[in-house]
């Protein structure tokens, strides 16, 4: 689990989101992963919201994104089916289900505010 922190226009502007937890799980093959990332900074329910993972010793892979309006939401295809995500915009909060966890859902999990969803239709 990590956080990230991104820049806003203006001086001394910084808009953040927190993974929670923000320390390590430890799940089995089979179980389902369940986090939270709460946003701060800036208009929650005018952003799309991503989760982003990085298996140890490889890339960023993008695994999904989450609107105000549910229905819009899509995943990655090497995910889909398993997972779901879902938001709380009165409390800024996002949330990730994963479900029947493989060995290779291993990997730090991160949330973002995302500026440029549209990029993500090359990995569906």
């Amino acid at each position: 689990i990590g956080e990230r922190a991104e820049k806003l226009s203006g001086p001394r502007r910084l808009a953040s989101v927190q993974s929670i937890p923000s320390s390590s799980l430890v799940k089995k093959p089979g179980e389902t992963l369940s986090l939270s990332c709460r946003g701060s900074g800036f208009t929650f329910n005018c952003c799309v919201m991503s989760w982003i993972r990085q298996p140890v010793g490889k890339g960023l892979e993008w695994i999904g994104s989450g609107y105000s309006d549910a229905s819009r939401n899509y995943y990655a295809s090497s995910v889909r089916g398993r997972v779901e995500t879902s938001r709380d915009d009165s409390n800024s909060m996002v949330y990730l289900r994963l479900s029947n966890l493989k060995p290779e859902d291993s990997a730090v999990y991160y949330c973002a505010r995302d500026p440029h969803s549209s990029l993500k239709k090359k990995y569906m």
